[in-house]
């Protein structure tokens, strides 16, 4: 590691104004900051942790919507958004370890929006809105590419509303050793249709499946997806597997993912 400063605000308006000065990032949980810097990738002159601003933390429902604090853990998630996003709460739960979920939070995963992180899935195929600090993002415009997003500087994800489906599920093939998704499918039926994100497969990071969303919009089965085939083109390639064979499991996990929705 090496020297900086951190400052700890207690409200948004102060964190805001940290960032706002020169060489300062944001510190959510740290799960990805940390190793970042231990490796000398980022050496920030300071860090805004956002760990004790309580007005970025809980979970609540209401009007049909969960609404989730960009502070609030996995843990958290996993907790309390049980009863009412069965699906949601269910991704949080498996995501990492205990450590990784009870450190890392919703805000955190969104504004870093690794190519295999699992909440950007859960956000895109939910239509979930991101609340920030200066305005509200709706899930289609925020997702910009690996580790890009809408966010401008020294803007702050504050809230993440999920609309509730009628039937959602999210099914992945967990990779060993990161507990990243190899391949991951979050489903959502919604009354106007379906919604189908994929994370893990593709270098441009998380994407919709608009031609499995057209075909389990006319009929929600496994059998309508059959025969489907997503694109390899633009598919992660590694020691893991060939974008063939990414390309190959979307469309397992997706049938796996309406089997267990419906």
């Amino acid at each position: 590691m090496y020297a900086f400063e951190l400052v700890r605000p207690t409200t948004v308006a102060d964190a805001v104004a940290a960032l706002a000065e020169d060489g300062a990032q944001a510190l959510g949980g740290g799960q990805t900051l940390i190793p970042t810097l231990k490796a000398r990738l980022a050496m920030p002159e300071k860090l805004v942790c956002l760990g004790g601003i309580s007005e970025m933390k809980g979970v609540r429902t209401e009007g049909g919507k969960v609404r989730i604090g960009g502070g609030t853990l996995h843990a958290t998630v996993a907790r309390e958004a049980a009863s009412a996003y069965p699906a949601l709460a269910s991704l949080a739960e498996r995501i990492g370890d205990p450590h990784v979920r009870n450190r890392g939070t919703i805000g955190g995963s969104l504004a870093n929006n690794d190519p295999s992180a699992c909440y950007p899935a859960a956000a895109l195929a939910s239509g979930a809105t991101i609340v920030t600090n200066r305005r509200e993002i709706a899930a289609d415009d925020y997702f910009q590419g690996m580790f890009a997003t809408a966010l401008d500087e020294g803007e702050i994800i504050t809230e993440v509303v999920f609309p509730i489906p009628q039937a959602a599920h999210y099914e992945k093939i967990r990779q060993p050793a990161s507990r990243f998704p190899l391949v991951a499918v979050f489903v959502a039926r919604f009354a106007d249709g379906v919604r189908v994100a994929v994370t893990g497969a593709s270098a441009n990071g998380v994407f919709r499946w608009t031609e499995a969303e057209r075909a389990l919009s006319s009929s929600f089965s496994p059998s309508a997806v059959q025969g489907l085939a997503a694109d390899p083109d633009g598919m992660i390639g590694d020691m893991h597997g060939t974008p063939e064979y990414r390309a190959h499991l979307v469309g397992v996990m997706t049938k796996r993912a309406v089997a267990a929705a419906g």
